[in-house]
C-alpha cells in the first residue's frame, strides 16, 4: 500500500479511530490494532512476504531471550550468530543471489568461455527486506551487547517489527527507541497529531508535487541520454538529486507523522542534506537512520577511527562499500559508495571531517555567504555526479552519462515529454530552496510559523501546489526507495 495511493487514505483514518476508540488506555488492544493493520499494509503488495516478515520475527525474538538468560559469553555469540546468519542470509538470497551469480558469470567470461545453463533466482524483490530485516538484527546485537533488555511480549516485539509506517523505507528504528513506546499505553495529544498532520501534508508535498513532477523528465533524459546535449544531462542530474531527495525525505516524513498519530515518536532521517558544507556533513544529514546504523554496528566495532591510519581508513571504505551496496544489487552503487569514500578521505586525513557541526548561516556576513555559500555549492556539485551512478543502470551508462555532460560540450533547449512549461518547475525548485533554508534549524516543523494566518495560507498553498502538479500519468508513483 502506498502513502500517495487512495488505499491509504481510507485505511489511514479507519486504522486511526479503531486504535483510539477501541484501545484507549489499554496497550495489548492498541498493539494488536496496530500489528493487523501493519500486516495489511504490507500485505497489500504481496501477503506471501509476509512469511519473510513472521521468520525475522520469530528468529530476532527467541535470540533475543536466549542470549539474555545465557551466562557463557561462547553461548551468546553462537545465539547472536544465528541471528546474523539468518537476517544476512534473508537479505543476501533475495537480494543478491543473482548479482553474485551474473558477476561470476562475467568474470569467468573474461578469462575464459562463456557458462552456461547457469540458474538464477529471478523473484521479485520484497518490499522494505533491507530495512526490517536491519532492524531485527539490531534487536539482537543491542541485547548481545547488553544495550538493552530482550522483550517478553511477543506482540509488542512483533508490532516493533512491522510497525507500518516505517516498515517498507525507513526509518531504521533502534528496538531501545522505539520498543519501549510500543509496550507502553499511547495517549492521545492534539498537538502531536496536529504535529503529525503538518509533516504528512509538507512530505506528500515534496513526493507528488516535486519528486514526482521531476521523475517524468529525470526517466526521459536517463533513459535517452545519448541523444542529449552536455546541458540537457546536466540538468537531468540536478533533477534527479531533487527526485531522490524530495521522493526519499517525503516518504520519511509521512512516516513520521503518520506515526504521531498514534502517540509515537520515530527518528529524524534528513536534516536538509543539501545546505551541507562538506561530504562529511552530506552524511550527517543525509540517511541518518542507516548512516548511524553502519556506525555503531560496523565501523565502531571494527575500531572505528580508534585504531591506526590505515586501519581507519580500511573502516572508512568498508562502511561506504557496505552502504553502496545494501542500496542495490549494481556495481553503480558499489562505485557510488567508494566515489564517497574518496570524498570522505581527505577530510578524515586533514582532520576536518567532524567540522561544520553547526546549522549553515549564509546572510550572518558578507564572508559568510561567500565562503560557505561556495562550500555548500561545490559539495552539492559533488553529490550530484555521485547521483549518476546511483540512478544509471549500468557502469558504461553511468560513464557515458558523465563523460558527455563534463567533457563534450553542447547546448540545447530541453523540452518536456508532455509539453508542459519548464519555468514552473524552475520556479518551483527555486522557492523550494528558499523555503527549506527558512525552516533549516527544524525539520520536524515545516509549518513553525508564529502568524496563524500566514500557516493557514501555507496550507492552502501546499494544497494548491499539490493539485496543480499532479499528473495522471504519474498516479500512484511508488517511492524510490522502495526498490532497496
Amino acid at each position: 500500500m502506498l502513502f500517495n495511493s487512495l488505499d491509504f487514505f481510507i485505511f489511514l483514518p479507519v486504522v486511526f479511530f479503531l486504535f483510539w476508540i477501541l484501545g484507549k488506555g489499554k496497550s495489548k488492544v492498541q498493539n494488536a490494532i496496530l500489528f493487523i493493520a501493519s500486516y495489511i499494509f504490507y500485505g497489500w503488495w504481496d501477503y506471501r512476504f509476509l512469511s519473510l516478515i513472521i521468520l525475522s520475527t520469530l528468529v530476532d525474538y527467541y535470540v533475543g531471550r536466549a542470549i539474555y538468560v545465557t551466562d557463557d559469553e561462547r553461548t551468546k555469540k553462537k545465539w547472536l550468530w544465528v541471528s546474523i546468519i539468518f537476517n544476512i542470509g534473508l537479505l543476501g538470497f533475495f537480494k543478491y543471489f543473482d548479482f553474485f551469480v551474473e558477476s561470476f558469470i562475467e568474470s569467468f567470461s573474461f578469462f575464459g568461455g562463456p557458462i552456461e545453463n547457469v540458474w538464477t533466482l529471478n523473484v521479485i524483490l520484497p518490499v522494505g527486506i533491507s530495512f526490517y530485516t536491519f532492524q531485527t538484527l539490531s534487536y539482537s546485537l543491542d541485547v548481545h551487547k547488553g544495550n538493552l533488555k530482550p522483550t517478553k511480549d511477543l506482540l509488542s516485539f512483533a508490532t516493533y517489527v512491522a510497525f507500518f509506517p516505517q516498515l517498507v523505507a525507513g526509518p531504521i528504528e533502534r528496538a531501545s527507541h522505539l520498543l519501549p513506546q510500543i509496550e507502553g499505553v499511547k495517549k492521545f495529544k492534539y498537538s502531536q497529531s496536529v504535529e503529525g498532520l503538518k509533516l504528512m501534508l509538507w512530505g506528500m508535498f515534496k513526493k507528488v508535487a516535486i519528486a514526482d513532477s521531476l521523475a517524468l523528465m529525470v526517466d526521459d533524459i536517463f533513459t535517452n541520454s545519448a541523444g542529449y546535449p552536455s546541458t540537457t544531462l546536466a540538468l537531468g542530474a540536478i533533477f534527479f538529486a531533487f527526485q531522490i531527495y524530495c521522493d526519499f525525505s517525503g516518504y520519511s516524513d509521512i512516516a513520521i507523522g503518520t506515526s504521531k498519530l498514534f502517540g509515537i515518536e520515530l527518528m529524524s532521517n534528513f536534516r536538509f542534506p543539501y545546505f551541507s558544507r562538506s561530504i562529511a556533513e552530506f552524511w550527517r544529514r543525509w540517511h541518518i537512520s542507516l548512516s548511524t546504523w553502519f556506525r555503531d554496528y560496523l565501523y565502531i566495532p571494527m575500531g572505528g577511527s580508534r585504531v591506526s591510519r590505515p586501519v581507519a581508513v580500511r573502516n572508512i571504505f568498508v562502511i561506504f562499500l557496505v552502504s553502496g551496496l545494501w542500496h542495490g544489487a549494481n556495481w553503480t552503487f558499489v562505485v557510488w559508495g567508494l566515489y564517497h569514500a574518496l570524498l570522505f578521505l581527505p577530510l578524515f586525513y586533514l582532520n576536518i571531517n567532524r567540522n561544520h557541526l553547526e546549522d549553515i548561516d549564509l546572510f550572518s556576513s558578507g564572508r559568510n555567504f561567500l565562503v560557505e555559500g561556495s562550500q555548500v555549492l561545490g559539495t552539492f556539485f559533488l553529490v550530484v555526479l555521485g547521483w549518476v551512478f546511483f540512478r544509471s543502470e549500468t557502469m558504461s551508462g553511468a560513464l557515458s552519462y558523465l563523460q558527455r555532460m563534463l567533457f563534450e560540450f553542447s547546448g540545447g533547449e530541453y523540452q518536456h515529454p508532455l509539453g508542459y512549461r519548464m519555468l514552473d518547475y524552475f520556479v518551483l525548485l527555486l522557492l523550494f530552496v528558499l523555503y527549506e533554508y527558512m525552516i533549516r534549524k527544524d525539520e520536524r516543523n515545516p509549518f513553525k510559523f508564529k502568524s496563524r494566518y500566514v500557516r493557514f495560507a501555507l496550507y492552502i498553498l501546499m494544497v494548491f501546489l499539490l493539485l496543480l502538479f499532479y499528473d495522471d500519468t504519474m498516479n500512484n508513483r511508488s517511492f524510490v526507495y522502495f526498490q532497496f
